[in-house]
């Protein structure tokens, strides 16, 4: 759902309350600015931010993003990273 600032300041209720089911943006002048959504689909987004996945798990969620991670070398002057993970096991 999409609104205007102006609008979500007069329904403000009615729209926090349609924010716990779908996200709603706000708008200012034609521009997106804000997205309100629920507290528990916040937490879940959050959640998502803090999660590791192997390559072959996130393949299966966002096949694309997976491939490219697949492509990715370490830069030069970098290698010293690997050695921080490579005692990690899936």
């Amino acid at each position: 759902m999409e609104v205007t600032s102006a609008d979500f300041i007069k329904r403000y209720g009615e729209l926090a309350d349609c924010a716990m089911h779908e996200p709603v943006t706000i708008t200012k002048n034609g521009r997106k600015r804000l997205v309100i959504l629920g507290f528990d689909e916040f937490r879940r987004l959050q959640d998502l931010d803090h999660r590791a996945f192997r390559i072959e798990d996130l393949a299966t969620v966002e096949p694309q993003l997976a491939r490219a991670l697949e492509d990715v070398e370490t830069p030069p002057g970098y290698e010293h990273l690997d050695d921080e993970t490579k005692h990690w096991t899936p």
